[in-house]
């Protein structure tokens, strides 16, 4: 991917990432750090919840959902911070096997009034798994430069 700047995050672009196929491992090992609840750290507990079984943090789905966005090359040349997420909703769980995808909508981009070196982009994230399912949503602001002159 060439170089993108601002002026490249224009209404309606989409990004859309490869896939990344989480393990039971994976979902272990990031709960007992940032999210030990069960349902995330032991299987023969997590079959007594609603949920049936083990599932990933939303917070990892999250996580991952960025390293994708993040992957796809479009924040490399630009990129320069976030003014944080909207809206973020966990749709469905993540169990182990589950290979999420993404997409990042531009729904908004504005230069910045203060600093004409940058501009802010808002995106709309959408995390699906392997069956097209959607399981995450949320919007996240990007801070952008400009192309340099």
């Amino acid at each position: 991917m060439t170089d993108l700047y601002f002026e490249d995050f224009t209404v309606g672009r989409i990004f859309r990432s490869a896939g990344a196929t989480l393990t039971e491992g994976m979902i272990v090992d990031f709960a007992l750090t940032y999210d030990p609840q069960p349902f995330h750290i032991d299987g023969e507990a997590a079959k007594a919840t609603p949920f049936g079984g083990l599932i990933a943090s939303g917070f990892q789905t999250l996580a991952l959902t960025f390293r994708l966005f993040a992957q796809t090359g479009a924040l490399a040349a630009a990129g320069i911070g976030s003014g944080g997420l909207d809206e973020l909703r966990w749709l469905r769980p993540v169990r182990p096997g589950d290979t999420l995808r993404m997409e990042a909508e531009v729904v908004e981009q504005k230069p910045s009034s203060s600093k004409p070196d940058r501009g802010s982009a808002r995106l709309a994230y959408r995390t699906f798994n392997q069956h097209g399912e959607p399981v995450m949503t949320c919007f996240c602001h990007h801070l952008l430069k400009r192309r340099p002159a």
